[in-house]
């Protein structure tokens, strides 16, 4: 019995032996044992952005309106012209208006001569009243009659001021400093008063946003907005979120610095943060890629390389140093194998 015991132990002692010589034969393939601070497949939450799309719009949108109905004589501006505030940019006739001041000047020549006849007989009754001849009560009835005509001259005048007030309300002047967006007419246009006779766009440009409703709780005003895509983004902050719901669709305003300016209502792609997610990131210097595919090599429970071909996402910026999403392959926590140590 003790000798079949001690045999026994003997082989136990080999089979040990065997299985030790086969671990150090895989870490000596596998490239050594794990270093201590080894880089792992890290689990982090990293901003949700989401894709909408966003239209290049101006502060002011004015309309420059005519003050006077009639037709348009001519229209100075076509769109894309720039203009400055006060500039005539078109003009409105109304013939009416001529014959009116052609009636009250017709007016005013004939009470001139009215007043310029009372004046002679004024001074001849005055004449003729030192004279003894003429009573007090004549000489005052003609002062009088004067003075009527005078007054009579004075309302007529007024009348074609404000002939010629309506004459010059037919130049329509641009309310604002900006860009013609829009021409609604033509020069022979009839138009009433109040219609507008072109758009006016000025006051810089921001994006206006619509974003679905879902999303409202999320956004704060203060948040960078990326604009572009991906590679060539440039940054905006969320200046406005207006209260209103408007189909469904939350509206925002974001003011871009540099923002191309050469079209209005032009539509661009923002992504904005509407929350946070978990992910799995890795080093940029974990991932290969071979034949159009991409793998992470990680350690198995033996210490052995072992491919694993993954999904990649978006980089990130993790502390400082570039990380890349890992959408499927990897579930976090893993150890890496990088590229200096395979």
């Amino acid at each position: 019995m003790c000798r079949r015991a001690l045999l026994k132990r003997g082989n136990e002692g080999d089979a040990m032996k065997a299985l030790g010589l086969k671990l150090a034969l895989v870490l000596m393939l596998a490239g050594g044992p794990l270093a201590a601070g080894s880089e792992t497949a890290r689990r982090i939450e990293v901003v949700e952005w989401k894709a909408v799309f966003a239209r290049i719009e101006t502060r002011d949108q004015v309309p420059a309106r005519s003050r006077l109905g009639g037709v348009i004589e001519k229209i100075d501006v076509s769109e894309g012209d720039h203009v400055a505030r006060g500039q005539v940019i078109g003009r409105v006739k109304d013939d009416k208006l001529l014959l009116q001041r052609e009636a009250i000047d017709s007016q005013l020549r004939s009470l001139e001569s009215q007043l310029a006849n009372a004046r002679t007989e004024l001074d001849r009754g005055e004449n003729l009243l030192r004279q003894g001849v003429a009573t007090k009560q004549r000489v005052d009835a003609l002062r009088t009659q004067v003075d009527v005509l005078v007054g009579q001259i004075d309302t007529v005048q007024a009348e074609r001021e404000v002939v010629l007030q309506r004459v010059a309300e037919g130049a329509v002047l641009a309310p604002i400093r900006g860009r013609i967006l829009s021409v609604p007419v033509t020069a022979g246009s009839v138009i009433m008063p109040g219609e507008p006779v072109a758009l006016i766009g000025g006051g810089g440009v921001y994006l206006r946003l619509a974003v679905p409703e879902r999303h409202a709780e999320s956004l704060r005003q203060g948040d960078d907005i990326l604009i572009g895509h991906g590679e060539t983004d440039i940054r905006g902050t969320l200046v406005k979120l207006y209260p209103m719901i408007e189909n469904g669709r939350v509206i925002a305003d974001v003011e871009v610095e540099g923002l191309a300016t050469d079209f209005v209502n032009a539509r661009v792609l923002v992504r904005l943060p509407v929350g946070t997610k978990p992910a799995v990131v890795v080093p940029a210097g974990a991932v290969q890629t071979r034949m159009g595919l991409d793998f992470v090599a990680i350690r198995d429970d033996l210490g052995a390389s072992v491919d694993r071909a993954v999904v990649l996402g978006e980089t990130h910026a993790v502390d400082g140093a570039a990380m890349i999403e890992i959408l499927s392959g990897l579930a976090g926590g893993e150890t890496l194998v990088m590229h200096d140590e395979q």
